[in-house]
């Protein structure tokens, strides 16, 4: 099976912006420290997921992104698919041109695994995987590494602050 990177980030960035929606809009740079995805690469992916219609983003002081809808009415199929991604066990791309131009004896088994994984993750929304513990888990060990590593770190409000009073 082939799942390239774009896919795998996507639903990990979408994952992330789920587990911290109650907080307001998430910035990009917040799910870039978090998750170790490049903010250039998370603009890339959530331009497509926006037009997808699965993230709407807000401007300005306190802005970021938040999902477009209930965290239970998204599927991680519909986020492989809105980053143009596809989940496909054939070596062919579903071509059929597997054997010297022509379908491979294999070709349809390939083809129905891949439908199979995509049925399998259309049955998985967001809501699902935020409240698996070990979802849960993992956030709150990211979070905590965050907040040790700001609190270390001077805090540019802080300083905007003082330099303006």
């Amino acid at each position: 099976m082939r799942l390239t990177t774009k896919g795998r980030y996507a639903v990990t960035a979408m994952l992330d912006l789920a587990l911290h929606a109650q907080h307001g809009p998430v910035s990009l740079a917040d799910i870039s420290e978090r998750q170790g995805i490049s903010l250039s690469y998370l603009e890339q992916l959530f331009a497509k997921l926006r037009r997808g219609n699965l993230v709407t983003s807000v401007r300005g002081p306190g802005g970021g992104y938040q999902l477009s809808r209930d965290m239970q009415g998204i599927q991680v199929a519909q986020v492989i698919d809105a980053v143009n991604e596809s989940v496909d066990a054939t070596r062919c791309q579903g071509l059929g041109d597997c054997h010297s131009g022509d379908t491979c004896l294999t070709h349809h088994l390939w083809c129905d695994l891949s439908q199979q994984i995509h049925e399998f993750l259309s049955g998985i929304s967001l809501a699902d995987l935020v409240t698996r513990r070990e979802v849960q888990e993992v956030a709150q060990r990211q979070d905590q590494r965050r907040c040790s590593t700001s609190a270390r770190a001077p805090r540019l409000d802080k300083i905007e602050a003082s330099a303006v009073e």
